[in-house]
């Protein structure tokens, strides 16, 4: 991350987005990624302003946003990514297949697999890497779903304003989880602790290549959307 000494915080480098534009044009950016752009770090400081303004269960803020910068470091964390990506998905326990409303023989699986190939074969130069972490009393505070609910809905609403207001400002985000069948490894890796910290995610964080992106297709509210009854 480029430390940008006195360099000015404004509204400079802003899209000039509306709200409803940043909250539907917010995509998963793989191929789009100028890999070889600094990002400031003070551009980085404003996202986190804002994302500190997300809710967290009783005001406590527990989150902490790891950004790896050291190109070796961002190697090693990429290499543990990429484990996770080819490991076998959490099994659902369920006896037919997990319910989806994507459809993974249309075309739309097919160019979403082809990026997040290219993100795997890219993802160590992205300039940033980021990984949100939650704080913990211990980790049988997720044993529950009431403890999972409230743990992760303290620091995931702060991780996505972080990627809406990175939006904003030309940078590309993508929400990604693979690396979390190896979180104890990479928690050593970067010194988290591991019985008392848990990691939520990991994006790359860049400039991206234009920034015209455009609502990804969705299903249709009438199909979930539920009133009085399921």
């Amino acid at each position: 991350m480029t430390d940008s000494g006195s360099a000015p915080r404004s509204s400079a480098g802003r899209l000039g987005l509306s709200a409803d534009e940043v909250l539907t044009t917010t995509r998963a950016v793989r191929k789009r990624l100028d890999l070889g752009r600094p990002v400031p770090r003070h551009v980085i400081e404003e996202c986190l302003r804002i994302a500190m303004q997300a809710p967290s269960g009783r005001n406590r803020q527990r989150w902490d946003f790891i950004f790896v910068e050291d190109e070796r470091t961002r190697v090693a964390v990429a290499d543990l990514w990429r484990r996770g990506l080819m490991a076998p998905p959490p099994a659902s326990g369920a006896a037919g297949p997990a319910f989806s409303r994507m459809d993974f023989a249309s075309t739309e699986w097919s160019r979403i697999a082809g990026s997040l190939q290219h993100l795997a074969e890219h993802l160590h130069e992205a300039p940033l890497l980021l990984i949100p972490c939650l704080r913990v009393e211990s980790r049988a505070e997720l044993d529950s779903v009431r403890g999972q609910a409230g743990a992760w809905g303290s620091v995931i609403p702060a991780f996505w304003s972080f990627m809406l207001a990175a939006r904003e400002r030309g940078l590309g985000t993508a929400w990604t989880t693979s690396h979390l069948s190896y979180e104890q490894e990479m928690a050593d890796l970067l010194g988290i602790p591991y019985d008392t910290v848990v990691q939520v995610a990991l994006t790359p964080v860049a400039y991206t290549l234009g920034t015209d992106f455009k609502p990804g297709p969705r299903a249709e509210p009438a199909g979930f959307a539920h009133w009085d009854r399921w």
